[in-house]
């Protein structure tokens, strides 16, 4: 029987299962929808599909470095609660997939669900064991890799994994040489999050965004016209103090900027360093958490 798109909608609506999912298996069982939902039981698929609608917003951020430093990786796999983000297995997986993501062709998760995890399957197929198997909602949010020419990069994981960062920089020294520089760095990045490395990498929309407000604010306050244009000089360049790294204060000593630490290493080092790479992952961050109170969750299940 040839399966049709409708056949496909209904099998997908009744377990929630992912389209090309549904469509393999209606394919096996020459469209026996019946059949069809044992068969994505049978894999965890419909398990894990009416888990995904639930709120993943805890989890782990793990890195992955080559023994030269000269390539990085860092994955964001999320759960649902803490307690899972500590089980042994779901800190392995997390980990291979970001050594996985070190070999990868791109950034791209979805490509990246695709690849052979091990000897188990696909990452996806080996996810959705998981999901059964943990009994929560399991997803790779993001993914980030890094091997420029010329950089040496260094990491640094804060919370036992609730942050993770990690710095490129440009230079002719070893890894082992910048390592402790680079980790300085990297938790300057976690703690403060600066915006960007410096003033060359702002988006000058970004720029002109703030300009206007800060014109605003001063016009807001019933300042001159035209002395507005210099106070708000003045203002961009405090701001950018704040949120351009190598402008920022270093954390370790107050009485430097981050910028003039890394010269004192380089020059000790008598090689230069730049700092050309930053990236960021915070756990959760700008996903949406569900509220629950606890006495009324209890209530629900009770009643269920």
């Amino acid at each position: 029987m040839a399966v049709t798109a409708l056949m496909v909608k209904e099998l997908r609506e009744r377990t929630g299962a992912g389209m090309m999912d549904c469509k393999k298996v209606l394919e096996e069982t020459d469209g026996d929808i019946e059949r069809g939902i044992e068969l994505l039981r049978e894999k965890g698929l419909a398990k894990a599909a009416k888990k995904a609608g639930r709120v993943a917003s805890e989890g782990l951020v793990r890195l992955s470095f080559s023994p030269d430093g000269k390539k990085a990786a860092m994955a964001e796999v999320n759960s649902e609660t803490d307690f899972v983000a500590k089980n042994a297995d779901f800190i392995g997986f997390v980990e291979h997939v970001a050594a996985m993501t070190q070999e990868a062709e791109d950034e791209n998760v979805e490509n990246f669900m695709t690849l052979q995890f091990k000897n188990e399957g696909t990452v996806q197929e080996v996810l959705n064991h998981k999901i059964s198997t943990i009994g929560e909602n399991l997803h790779v949010r993001r993914l980030y890799k890094a091997n420029t020419p010329g950089c040496v990069y260094v990491g640094y994981t804060h919370g036992n994994g609730k942050i993770g960062v990690i710095i490129g920089l440009k230079t002719e020294a070893s890894v082992e040489e910048v390592t402790v520089v680079g980790k300085d760095v990297a938790m300057q990045v976690a703690s403060m999050s600066p915006k960007f490395i410096d003033e060359t990498s702002i988006d000058p929309e970004y720029l002109e965004s703030e300009k206007k407000i800060l014109v605003q604010q001063a016009l807001n306050e019933g300042k001159p016209a035209n002395i507005v244009e210099k106070m708000v000089i003045g203002r961009l360049k405090k701001e950018l103090k704040e949120t351009c790294l190598v402008e920022q204060k270093f954390v370790k000593n107050s009485d430097i900027s981050v910028e003039e630490y890394v010269e004192s290493v380089a020059k000790q080092l008598g090689k230069p360093i730049q700092v050309v790479e930053m990236v960021r992952f915070e756990v959760g961050e700008g996903i949406e958490k569900k509220e629950e109170n606890f006495a009324e969750e209890v209530a629900k299940q009770m009643n269920a």
